[in-house]
């Protein structure tokens, strides 16, 4: 009796970057193998399709194995088992935790448990991305959600310590952890056209400005919880869409402050109630003047009960943040 049995011997763990985002993506051995065919691998290296068959089937398992290590990236620096350079455990991490737009955009605010989970068969029939990878991509936030959720400290820093990201998928962490812990409506229609981007760019903003640690300087810092002072001012904004008078008012303020500084004013202005796909401005240039016209000090978008051209004192000792980047509906206020 015969038996054949293919045998790979080496030292350094060889990585072939298309198969694993094959893998990653959710692919079978056989449905990687006929993609590789059809890229033309065959005829490139002159092999047979059983050893192409073969070499899919080695990665695979070799990606398997790495995977508990790629939970905890710093196990991955510190095992002897895999000869692998630094440089490749840096694309395995950042390619394991990388994400697709469609599916984040379709988890954003949501619970991530397991009623969430049971909604991924829709979200890849939606998508169009594998079920497998959206598990995949579902459970990375879970798990670093749970990791960073109660730890002090910066949020962005936290999640590169721990997990070992580039600073820009770490802050695209950051929001979804943000976003996920205080379970912002990002699924309403009249804010679909806006992308994770700008999502996230809005969740940088509030983490440096509304969190615990932004507005009271004397707490530990913490980038996940807002302040449950200043959100029961935001609700207090309310009163901006009941009362016409006050809606015209704050349509008059902002417009004042922006006209002649933003090249898409006139858009802004016709679109100023109505959450519509007009062109996006940069946050950063609708900072408060340095100095209050009404001779008060200098109004950050933390300190509520000052006043300048964007935020004005109402009766009741109430202030209005006049924010002109508020998004309307999107739950927190």
């Amino acid at each position: 009796m015969t038996s054949e049995l293919d045998i790979f011997v080496g030292n350094t763990t060889l990585i072939d970057e298309d198969v694993y985002r094959l893998w990653l993506d959710g692919y079978s051995v056989n449905d990687a193998v006929a993609l590789r065919v059809r890229s033309g691998i065959l005829e490139q290296t002159g092999a047979t399709a059983a050893v192409l068959q073969s070499d899919t089937m080695d990665h695979y398992r070799t990606f398997h194995m790495l995977e508990r290590l790629l939970h905890a990236p710093p196990k991955l620096l510190h095992q002897l088992i895999f000869q692998i350079p630094p440089s490749r455990q840096a694309l395995l991490i950042e390619r394991y935790y990388a994400f697709d737009e469609a599916f984040v955009r379709e988890v954003l605010g949501k619970k991530l448990s397991k009623g969430t989970k049971k909604d991924l068969d829709d979200i890849s029939t939606k998508t169009g991305i594998t079920l497998k990878s959206c598990r995949r991509q579902f459970d990375n936030f879970k798990r670093v959600f749970k990791v960073v959720e109660e730890m002090r400290g910066s949020l962005v820093d936290n999640i590169q310590q721990h997990f070992l990201l580039s600073d820009r998928l770490a802050r695209d962490y950051a929001a979804i952890v943000f976003f996920a812990n205080n379970r912002f409506e990002t699924g309403k229609k009249k804010l679909q056209y806006l992308s994770f981007g700008d999502f996230a760019f809005c969740a940088e903003l509030m983490i440096q400005n509304w969190t615990l640690g932004a507005v009271d300087s004397q707490v530990d810092d913490m980038d996940v919880d807002l302040d449950k002072e200043f959100l029961q001012d935001l609700k207090e904004l309310k009163v901006l869409v009941a009362d016409k008078d006050l809606l015209d008012l704050h349509k008059s303020l902002v417009c004042t402050a922006l006209r002649g500084k933003l090249g898409v004013f006139s858009e802004m202005e016709a679109n100023f109630k109505v959450c519509g796909p007009i062109q996006p401005v940069p946050l950063g240039h609708l900072q408060p003047p340095v100095h209050c016209p009404t001779g008060n000090s200098c109004c950050r978008l933390t300190s509520r009960w000052r006043c300048c051209s964007l935020c004005r004192p109402v009766p009741g000792n109430q202030a209005l943040k006049l924010r002109s980047y508020l998004i309307e509906g999107g739950g927190w206020i």
